[in-house]
């Protein structure tokens, strides 16, 4: 007999790695929290924005194609052979909002107002190894402000950060928008006499104060220092008199505003670009002072310096003060979950002229996972109420139920699986988490009745919990069948 030819092998059934799906309750809370940012965004005038989530390689800048394929960091793909021979442009899935919207700013800018001010809010997708909380799809909101040099932009955008926390429920105590400016710290810099060769490595010295202090961040940028597990890591070989403006700097930090800015002109010298970063600081301070925006929400600090070498002129971030436990149990902040600053350079790129731009991204998952830390997801995760079948022949009836539920505002369905198994129905209605089961047989239907079950309270009580209150309520009740809405309703006020 011939042999049977080999079966083709079933797809398996997973999510590719790096990505991942998302459910009900993640689907909702992340839409309530992204509306009521929103509605600030819209608030202070910003206009919303979607792009294709698909750019030429070419627009997004960063990345050019090699032989093969771009480099890595985005997904990208050559189109097939176009007609008169050769082949396609390089495409690739956006890997930020920001890109898109500087090739936006340049093919539309004559039809654009000046300054063009929008959110967007959307997937990215970075080609980067995954790890534990690293994916390659994740959502960002981000709001820019493109064809203004003032610092008013900026200082708009910080307070307009603090307003769309508190709106998503974070706490004025619960966080702090920090801010510094690139000009400062170039001003530092100069002072130190630091070279341009050396510069990238005293910023990522700069940036661990916060873990080792003034005296490790010293010895890291002079000769060097052991670490926790004994390991020597290498200075960067800075004199002692290069470090003291760069400590200085590092140091400013006063009481408040007025005393941090005193110690930054003092940190800068005689840098005149340092000396216009702490103007532009002062400036963005009087202006949030203006706009009734405390130093309890927004502060000068220093110690920003991430992002830095990305951004022009001012920099912020935002930071959730609240403790969390880690992985082991201890107590540490949230940290970051948001960050911007000004951009000058990016839209030049397409067309020729400078073009003032400044933003702040917010990163979506950081701040949905801060708000469920806090017991604040935001969004009722109830399902439906569910209407049961007794009766195929009744289907209409029950329908009719349904829509009349909804045409009241009230989550409905019908259960159209097989009735035949009514414990069936409830452990799908337990799987929907249904807070109400409308049950109506035959006899109920001849009477004029439904049976109203709170399945909420059912739980509870088959739980066993111990709480006169509802005991005192019974988890089943009968209607009239005219009065289900009104019924429904006041099982659902229970909860």
């Amino acid at each position: 007999m011939p042999q049977d030819k080999k079966k083709t092998p079933r797809p398996r059934a997973e999510t590719p790695k790096g990505f991942r799906d998302y459910f009900g309750a993640d689907v909702t809370e992340r839409k309530a929290m992204l509306d009521r940012i929103a509605a600030i965004y819209h608030l202070h005038g910003f206009e919303p924005l979607e792009t294709s989530a698909i750019e030429s390689v070419e627009a997004l800048g960063k990345f050019l194609p090699d032989v093969d394929r771009p480099n890595a960091g985005v997904f990208a793909w050559q189109e097939e052979d176009v007609p008169g021979g050769g082949r396609g442009d390089w495409l690739a899935l956006r890997y930020d909002l920001t890109a898109p919207l500087a090739r936006v700013a340049a093919q539309f800018r004559n039809d654009l107002p000046s300054p063009y001010r929008r959110y967007a809010m959307g997937p990215v997708w970075r080609n980067e190894k995954p790890g534990p909380g690293r994916f390659r799809q994740f959502y960002q909101c981000d709001a820019d402000t493109v064809g203004s040099a003032s610092v008013a932009a900026d200082a708009e955008l910080c307070a307009m950060l603090a307003d769309a926390l508190e709106a998503v429920g974070i706490a004025r105590s619960d966080y702090i928008v920090r801010i510094n400016n690139r000009k400062v710290l170039n001003g530092v810099l100069e002072a130190a006499n630091i070279r341009p060769d050396q510069a990238d490595d005293v910023l990522r010295q700069i940036d661990k104060f916060d873990k080792v202090g003034a005296d490790g961040v010293r010895q890291l940028l002079t000769v060097g220092r052991k670490d926790d597990s004994g390991a020597v890591i290498e200075g960067v070989g800075l004199d002692e008199a290069q470090t003291q403006p760069l400590l200085a700097f590092m140091t400013s930090k006063g009481a408040d505003n007025a005393e941090t800015l005193a110690n930054l002109r003092a940190a800068v010298g005689a840098s005149e670009i340092g000396a216009q970063g702490v103007d532009e600081l002062a400036q963005i301070a009087d202006m949030l002072s203006a706009l009734g925006v405390g130093e309890d929400r927004v502060l000068i600090d220093p110690s920003v310096v991430r992002g830095l070498g990305y951004y022009t002129g001012p920099v912020f971030e935002a930071e959730l003060t609240f403790e969390i436990l880690d992985d082991k149990g201890r107590k540490r902040q949230f940290g970051s979950v948001a960050g911007g600053g000004r951009y000058d350079g990016l839209v030049e790129r397409f067309t020729g002229q400078k073009v003032p731009a400044t933003g702040v991204s917010i990163g979506v998952d950081r701040l949905l996972a801060a708000l469920r830390a806090k017991g604040l997801g935001g969004s009722d995760t109830r399902g439906p109420v569910v209407v049961t079948v007794m009766d195929r022949d009744r289907m209409a009836d029950y329908h009719a139920m349904a829509a009349e539920l909804r045409d009241a505002g009230i989550r409905a369905e019908v259960y159209l699986g097989n009735p035949k198994n009514f414990g069936n129905q409830l452990k799908y209605a337990d799987k929907r988490n249904a807070p109400v089961a409308i049950i109506q047989g035959g006899d109920e239907a001849a009477r004029g009745v439904v049976q109203i079950k709170d399945l909420i309270l059912g739980a509870r009580l088959a739980a066993e919990v111990s709480h006169e209150e509802w005991k005192s309520q019974p988890a089943q009740t009968e209607a009239p069948r005219e009065g289900l809405v009104a019924a429904v309703r006041e099982m659902l006020a229970r909860w």
